[in-house]
């Protein structure tokens, strides 16, 4: 999770980490999606754009939608890290990241 190129590197090929799991954005069902990226997140793209407009602009290569996709996979970092810090404070990381890892479908993370 710490390595710094984790978030850019997903973005590049379409991929976004997201609270209900991963998302690749190249999916054709995105298409004439409207909704936003991740409801719980509160980074940027996510408030601003749909998954319909992110895929139009992965598909058509532009740097804005890979620039979108890697502030949206660094701030979903980021905000697991704060959940982490608080489960921590709290005594209940071990619950934290099962509920982490159970977004994915399994433990082998991100």
């Amino acid at each position: 999770m710490f390595d710094c190129v984790l978030p850019t590197r997903l973005a590049r090929h379409g991929a976004l980490m997201t609270h209900s799991g991963r998302v690749n954005i190249r999916d054709a069902k995105y298409k004439e999606d409207f909704s936003s990226l991740d409801e719980k997140c509160d980074c940027y793209c996510c408030k601003n754009y749909t998954k319909a407009y992110l895929r139009h602009l992965y598909i058509c290569d532009e740097t804005f939608g890979k620039r979108l996709l890697s502030i949206h996979n660094t701030r979903f970092l980021i905000s697991i890290m704060e959940g982490a810090r608080e489960a921590i404070k709290e005594d209940r990381f071990g619950d934290y990241m099962t509920a982490v890892l159970a977004a994915f479908g399994d433990d082998r993370g991100f």
